[in-house]
């Protein structure tokens, strides 16, 4: 039988089918309803039905999401697509699909995917970083994602940034309410806007890495600070899971040098005698939340 996988974005939704060995068979993409959840139900089960109808086979349906389905309710909670918060989508997408469907965080799907058949198969625990406007999370344990009991597992983003220097004390206030978040040091807008505080310069997070690379004093400061914090950030991470793999996702993850330079950065703040942890560049880029969310019927 065949695997859907469905990422749901917030100006995109794309469809990818995968056959019992992980070889893809379509892949389509079409626009998100902009801001229309009725539309955004139907934009989805509108896509399983022309590949089925394409493919001539039917098949499993899962969907990496922004937020998390609620324990309490049932419903879409902390998506920055707003328009799917408090609603019903596990159950509405039944009814229009006709069949069982999983739903699991975009982070978590990622972390899957990679798991699965990516940079990290074969380990028992991975840590999947998503590093771009936002920053998120995902955990797998033994080829399942850790959701946790507030189905909020992985997610670092709001947590406080790690052994904050003076000048890192509060930090800017963060969309959850919260001051210092990890996510409003190491997302992509949040590098911009440290970097535009400090030097005036308005560049975005990709010109300020390629100014590195070209000699800028200051763009190299500002990366030396990033690779800092995501160091501490990501120590604390090791101290609670202790992964076998950390593998970073998202715009900010195409940045090469932090793979040799992060790992260096952590070992004082990781309470052990040595650091096995390895950083990598996920295998699937940009398609590693659409395959893991097809993974999610990996037992089926």
């Amino acid at each position: 039988m065949l695997r859907f996988g469905i990422d749901l974005g917030g100006t995109k939704t794309e469809i990818l089918a995968l056959d019992h060995d992980g070889r893809e068979r379509l892949r389509r993409r079409v626009a998100t309803p902009s801001a229309d959840y009725a539309g955004t139900v139907e934009a989805i089960a509108a896509l399983v039905r022309a590949a089925e109808n394409e493919l001539g086979e039917s098949g499993s349906v899962g969907i990496a999401t922004p937020g998390a389905v609620s324990r309490l309710t049932g419903r879409i909670k902390n998506a920055n697509s707003t328009c799917l918060n408090g609603q019903p989508l596990v159950e509405d997408l039944q009814r229009a699909l006709a069949r069982e469907i999983r739903i699991e965080n975009d982070a978590n799907c990622f972390a899957l995917s990679e798991a699965t058949d990516g940079a990290a198969v074969g380990a028992a625990v991975v840590f999947g970083v998503i590093l771009g406007t936002g920053v998120g999370g995902g955990v797998v344990v033994n080829g399942r994602t850790l959701i946790g009991a507030n189905a909020i597992g992985g997610e670092w983003g709001h947590n406080p940034l790690p052994a904050p220097r003076d000048d890192e004390r509060p930090g800017h206030r963060c969309y959850c309410g919260r001051m210092g978040c990890i996510e409003t040091w190491l997302s992509g807008p949040g590098v911009a806007q440290h970097f535009r505080e400090r030097d005036g310069r308005a560049l975005d997070a990709a010109m300020i890495v390629r100014a590195a690379a070209e000699g800028d004093a200051s763009a190299e400061a500002a990366m030396r600070d990033y690779e800092d914090r995501l160091a501490r950030s990501l120590a604390t991470v090791i101290n609670l899971l202790d992964p076998d793999v950390i593998v970073l996702g998202g715009g900010l993850s195409k940045i090469a040098r932090l793979y040799d330079n992060v790992p260096k950065l952590w070992n004082p703040y990781v309470f052990s005698d040595q650091v096995v942890t390895r950083l990598v560049p996920p295998q699937h880029g940009d398609s590693s939340g659409v395959r893991g969310a097809a993974w999610l019927w990996n037992d089926a």
